[in-house]
């Protein structure tokens, strides 16, 4: 099943191009409200899946391109943001110590929003491709061979990052967590659609051109170790999200104007904007592309705009 939020956040079910509104059969679930309900009804997946593949099967859809959709996940309870995540097409020499990083949840946009570059001395502004996972009940202290359990769902994910602040205070945090530094969308597809999650192909296009694309094979630390490790650390609950990394060799600068869309097999397409007041700009290349060129440093520096190195 397909799971999303459309317009003023009512419940829907994708059916082929068009969604039908399910908001009424989760009813009971309690919540504050509707952006809430998502939690409750995963939590509560067993007593609902019936009542809304019921409601979805007798109800009347509306054509998707008519609404618009809202992340899926709009108040998650953690984002853990897995780190250093990709052997980078074979190009690390030895696999990565596991770690994560948390992300704060009032950086969630969803699709068709906008992601807003901040006045901030950043030396490039850049979106990282992931494959998330929605977690389907507590989680504390799983194994790795029961981690399909916990699992309630993928989206799409974007972990965005000013990167390069200068202290003081905890960088990592100011990099990460801005506003809108965290697309996810552009709905939720539940586990039993996907077969095997280790074994999806990822594109990220910027202006229509691919800067990313590679697949979950390339995990340091497959899904399972992701689950054990964190949820040995802290508990997750229903709704948290889990982001499992991104190959950095595609990753690119964001600037104002850009038109940004992730795809993930068999889970689908994020698309949102970039707005920068600013209008900063930097080189339009990967870090690779940057690396191969010679290039200083771990990414293209910024060109023009407020904050460029004279």
């Amino acid at each position: 099943m397909k799971l999303c939020y459309f317009n003023d956040f009512r419940l829907g079910v994708i059916k082929g191009d068009q969604v039908v509104d399910v908001t009424d059969a989760a009813k009971g679930v309690p919540h504050r409200d509707t952006r809430d309900l998502i939690v409750g009804v995963i939590a509560e997946w067993d007593s609902y899946k019936g009542k809304l593949e019921k409601a979805a099967a007798d109800g009347k859809g509306v054509a998707l391109s008519s609404v618009r959709l809202r992340p899926p996940v709009p108040r998650p309870g953690n984002i853990d943001c897995m780190a250093v995540n990709y052997m980078e097409d074979g190009t690390l020499p030895e696999k990565p110590a596991i770690n994560c990083f948390h992300k704060a949840a009032t950086a969630v946009i969803g699709d068709g929003d906008t992601m807003v570059l901040p006045d901030v001395p950043a030396s490039i502004f850049e979106g990282e491709a992931e494959l998330a996972l929605v977690i389907g009940k507590r989680a504390s202290n799983v194994k790795a061979a029961d981690y399909k359990q916990y699992i309630f769902g993928y989206t799409c994910f974007i972990d965005g990052s000013a990167r390069g602040l200068p202290p003081p205070g905890n960088v990592f945090f100011q990099m990460k967590s801005r506003a809108t530094f965290a697309p996810i969308g552009p709905w939720l597809v539940t586990a039993d659609e996907i077969a095997d999650p280790q074994k999806l192909g990822i594109e990220l296009k910027n202006n229509g051109v691919t800067m990313q694309k590679f697949n979950t094979d390339d995990m340091a630390h497959q899904i399972p170790r992701c689950i054990e490790w964190l949820s040995s650390i802290h508990t997750l609950e229903p709704g948290d999200i889990v982001a499992t990394g991104t190959n950095h060799r595609g990753l690119n600068s964001f600037m104002d104007g850009d038109k940004i869309e992730l795809t993930i097999e068999k889970v689908g397409t994020l698309k949102f904007n970039v707005k920068d007041e600013l209008k900063r700009t930097w080189a339009r290349t990967t870090r690779s592309q940057h690396k191969d060129k010679g290039g200083e440093g771990p990414h293209t520096p910024q060109l023009t705009g407020k904050y460029a190195k004279k």
